[in-house]
């Protein structure tokens, strides 16, 4: 076993400790302060409600390259409510960046 493979080890190790951190401090901080999760449940449930609406707007027609990658007409909806639901929340970002600059420079 050389350096290297002692350096790949220590960094899966250390990957793996992030990675858990990363997951059970904001789930240790919900528990201890349970009035926060209630503005996350609101974001979750806009994410939710727009999921919805982009879900009952997409299409489910197939493209002849669709089928030859073996797309069916399910997962050919959830890939346009995917897009639609980027474009959503991509509207969603602008808008709310300019409401902010106009907000700020008129105070």
């Amino acid at each position: 076993m050389d350096s290297i493979d002692i350096g790949l080890y220590i960094s899966f190790i250390l990957l793996a400790v992030a990675t858990a951190s990363s997951v059970v401090m904001p789930l240790l901080h919900a528990i201890k302060h349970p009035a926060g999760m209630i503005k996350s449940l609101f974001g979750i449930g806009g994410l939710v409600v727009l999921f919805v609406v982009s879900y009952s707007l997409s299409g489910s027609e197939l493209s002849a390259k669709a089928v030859a990658l073996g797309v069916d007409e399910a997962g050919s909806k959830m890939i346009g409510a995917g897009l639609i639901l980027f474009y959503f929340v991509l509207l969603l970002s602008i808008v709310g960046v300019i409401y902010s600059e106009i907000s700020k420079a008129l105070k």
